[in-house]
């Protein structure tokens, strides 16, 4: 009964990381707004998202343990981009594209970076979700912010951490 049900909660983490992101995206381009979704919150939870991809990489860990960061993280550029399209920045795509890119490499210049950043990767995740309550804070309107989204990625750590 236990594998089984291990299984199912492996499987539908995936299924629900494949989608996580689409309320989100739906809801900004209904209306055509990012209005209460933190840029900062969404560029801490990518930094996180790629340290993690790229550690697990490095150390050559199987795919199905991380196929879904590649999945979140191409959700995540395409929800940046209308962030930034909507809030009238896209000069800045220019700059955070380079800047991810420099960081995947610099990554693994040392293996203590990598290590290093790893470590810092629940404190990310951490800030991300802080920097978001910030934001609906300071504006007092939840805008855009899509509650399904927020309910799936609950889920998936949940889910996660009852695999473990």
């Amino acid at each position: 009964m236990a594998p089984t049900l291990l299984d199912l909660a492996h499987w539908s983490t995936w299924a629900v990381c494949a989608v996580i992101k689409v309320p989100q995206l739906a809801a900004v381009l209904a209306a055509r707004s990012a209005r209460g979704v933190s840029a900062g919150s969404l560029l801490l939870e990518l930094a996180g998202f790629l340290v993690f991809l790229r550690y697990q990489i490095y150390y050559g860990y199987p795919l199905q343990t991380y196929v879904e960061y590649p999945i979140i993280i191409a959700q995540d550029v395409i929800l940046l981009l209308f962030i930034l399209r909507f809030s009238g920045n896209m000069k800045r795509a220019l700059f955070y594209a380079v800047t991810f890119w420099g960081g995947w490499y610099m990554l693994t210049l040392q293996k203590w970076i990598i290590d290093l950043t790893m470590n810092l990767c629940t404190f990310i995740s951490a800030a991300s979700k802080l920097a978001q309550l910030r934001c609906l804070w300071q504006t007092k309107d939840s805008g855009q912010v899509s509650a399904l989204t927020w309910s799936m990625s609950a889920y998936t750590c949940a889910s996660k951490l009852s695999a473990t």
